[in-house]
């Protein structure tokens, strides 16, 4: 007797097809794609303008095994469910697997699930619907627009400025965004100004900041001013003038999207954005949990939206009651601010609020328990009833001068008992006081203070921007960075994004001849114009053609304008060992390497190390600057692979008086080097 057949589920990852298998038991087979099977070509634009903009997909190169195996699974299935993620990459992905499947797109063959749950998949499998053709459509119409810009503008940019590079719609913009804030810096001019703080004794010390002159607020522009006004202060007498006590209420921020996840990652756990989603998407997809099985323990992580489902309100509302109290319960809803597309998604949140952090934390390792935890905590504060604090204002008045301090005490924690919010404030109090009391002055002194410029952008304040900018979509912000990094447009320094001299060329050559692709408000606009396409049914082909139409004019003026930009040389200080010529630092895929000045005659080409000034204790040659395979920095011996010499840590030209071996740079409150040898704990 033949087996009965089965019933296929097409996922994109290995590791969602293993958690999703193990729900859905021995009717079902659940394989995997590994993303997208179908895509534009690599070599060539893809794209048939003249016949309406019509896309040239083909199988991507090395997915043939793949392909092979899912037909084949698929022909001798009894049914095929896809159920590739619930957005627009995923809809496409499904749309380009039921292409190649033979599968009628307007049949219920897709599958959709926030989060990977036993009771979600089993409630999916319920419930099919034939393929989105609207969200297929906007995610054509991204993929056309962006590889329009990218094939279109690249050439050129190779052609007047240095082979390599690459222009991007969203990735230009943000550039933009990132060169306009470092010539605000450049070009700031500081202001100065003055603060005067009066400090008084009633039991305990307080200061009061002067604020206000016969009712107006005061700004003191110079020292003259300052000790003008400190003169007068001396003259008469400090009295208290009003008092103003009031309950004060600070409300729980709402569950993460994406960008608000990306945000506070990289402020709290010091993630870049690429981290966040890689680690996301780990416990999104599933992870075994000790004596639990495999569960996915996040809701999908690419949304815009804050909405929570009544079900996991519910689930909250009975956790919170049951470990805090009633008290702490909030009942909040939260509403996107903006027309939402992606609205059938959630916020990000625990696929079950039960599962605490510390009850997962041996099953996870470091990065996914610190992100688990973030988002756990994020979810139940948001849940949660307010933090409420008694605030104090005082009045305090000199004359015609009056000064302001004030003072709040903390009275119920609400949501803080489990989430630290920014901008928390400590109990700052203040003495008992009464009006028309008179107070002691301790002293009274100015201070100069310079307005600043602003601050350059992080990772996540540049995802803040982009977000109320309404640039990109959540799945797009993690590249951003990359892209602009490894073109060697910008360079990272700490947690600063700095452009390069090549990032301001090619934004000034984008500006001056494709500003609306450089635009922050055509950019938003092109996103709105993709929304409507999956929310009003517009025609995709038409958003492309009316972009066409713009860039085609703009390529034909740039072409005939644009002067080759030539890069002064930089000489390395080194000759070329072959012909004894200058070495000079060139620009290549793969980022900077020296080369021979007698190219083409001499080809000789070396990569460029960074020298420390520090000797190799085990053989004497220089200690120099090399990045891993996954490119993170460290230093070892220019003799490798001779020498193997190396160190995490920068090593300094002094040695450990307890061992003997380098001392390496590593800060702390009390340590500015420590010995490299893991086995002695000397720091000084």
């Amino acid at each position: 007797m033949a087996a009965a057949k089965k019933i296929l589920v097409i996922v994109e990852s290995p590791s969602k097809a293993k958690t999703i298998g193990k729900f859905l038991g021995s009717r079902y087979k659940v394989i995997a794609s590994v993303g997208h099977v179908r895509d534009l070509p690599k070599s060539k634009m893809g794209i048939d303008i003249e016949n309406d903009f019509e896309p040239q997909y083909i199988s991507i190169r090395g997915k043939g095994d793949i392909i092979k195996e899912l037909k084949k699974e698929a022909k001798s299935a009894s049914k095929v469910y896809l159920a590739t993620d619930p957005d627009r990459e995923g809809e496409a992905i499904s749309w380009h697997l039921a292409f190649l499947l033979g599968i009628d797109q307007n049949t219920p063959c897709r599958i959709v699930f926030n989060e990977i749950t036993e009771k979600a998949i089993k409630e999916a499998i319920k419930h099919p619907r034939p393929i989105d053709a609207r969200l297929v459509d906007a995610q054509q119409a991204r993929r056309v627009l962006d590889r329009l810009v990218g094939y279109k503008i690249s050439p050129l940019l190779w052609r007047k400025v240095r082979r390599g590079l690459s222009a991007g719609r969203v990735q230009s913009a943000a550039l933009k965004i990132i060169c306009d804030r470092e010539n605000e810096i450049k070009n700031f001019k500081p202001q100065e100004f003055w603060t005067i703080t009066a400090q008084f004794k009633k039991k305990k010390l307080f200061s009061a900041k002067l604020a206000e002159y016969k009712g107006k607020k005061l700004e003191i522009e110079n020292r003259e001013q300052n000790d003008g006004i400190l003169q007068e202060l001396e003259k008469g007498a400090y009295e208290v003038a009003a008092i103003e006590e009031k309950d004060r209420m600070r409300r729980p921020a709402a569950p993460f999207t994406t960008s608000s996840l990306q945000q506070d990652a990289a402020n709290k756990l010091n993630f870049s954005t690429r981290k966040t989603m890689l680690v996301a998407q780990q416990l999104y997809e599933g992870i075994e949990i000790k004596g639990r099985g495999t569960i996915g323990l996040v809701s999908y992580i690419r949304t815009d939206s804050v909405r929570i489902s009544d079900e996991a309100k519910a689930a909250a509302k009975e956790y919170i009651t049951a470990s805090m109290g009633e008290k702490y319960y909030g009942n909040n809803v939260y509403t996107n601010k903006k027309k939402d597309v992606q609205d059938a998604h959630e916020a990000i949140r625990p696929s079950q609020v039960s599962l605490e952090p510390e009850a997962v934390k041996d099953s996870l390792n470091k990065d996914q328990y610190n992100l688990y935890k973030l988002i756990w905590t994020r979810f139940l504060a948001s849940q949660m009833s307010a933090a409420r604090f008694k605030a104090m204002s005082v009045s305090i008045e000199n004359g015609d001068y009056t000064f302001r301090a004030s003072g709040s005490k903390l009275i119920f924690d609400g949501f803080l008992k489990v989430y630290s919010s920014s901008g928390y404030e400590e109990d700052k109090l203040l003495p008992d006081l009464e009006k028309g009391e008179a107070l002691k002055l301790v002293k009274v002194e100015g201070e100069q203070n310079f307005t600043q410029p602003p601050a350059r952008f992080t990772e996540a304040s540049l995802v803040k921007d982009l977000e109320e900018k309404d640039i990109g979509r959540p799945s797009t912000y993690a590249p951003i960075v990359a892209t602009l990094i490894d073109r060697k447009y910008i360079s990272r320094e700490k947690k600063s994004l700095i452009p390069t001299e090549l990032g301001f060329i090619v934004t000034d050559m984008m500006e001056d001849y494709f500003k609306e692709i450089v635009d922050a408000g055509f950019t938003a606009q092109m996103e709105e114009n993709l929304d409507d396409i999956e929310v009003k049914g517009v025609r995709w082909k038409s958003v492309i053609e009316d972009f066409y139409k713009t860039l085609e004019k703009e390529l034909e003026a740039a072409d005939k304008e644009i002067q080759k930009v030539e890069f002064e040389e930089e000489l390395t200080g080194e000759t070329c060992e072959k012909c004894g010529r200058p070495m000079v630092v060139k620009h290549g895929r793969f980022g900077a390497f020296a080369a021979c000045t007698g190219y083409p005659e001499c080809k000789n080409t070396k990569p460029i190390v960074q020298k420390i000034d520090v000797k190799c204790p085990k053989c004497g040659r220089d200690i120099v600057a090399r990045r891993s395979k996954k490119g993170r920095l460290f230093y070892g011996c220019s003799g490798y692979p001779e020498c193997t010499q190396s160190y995490w840590n920068k090593p300094v030209n002094k040695k450990c008086p307890k061992c003997g071996s380098l001392l390496v740079e590593k800060k702390t409150k009390n340590s500015k080097y420590a010995c490299s040898n893991s086995e002695c704990d000397y720091k000084e």
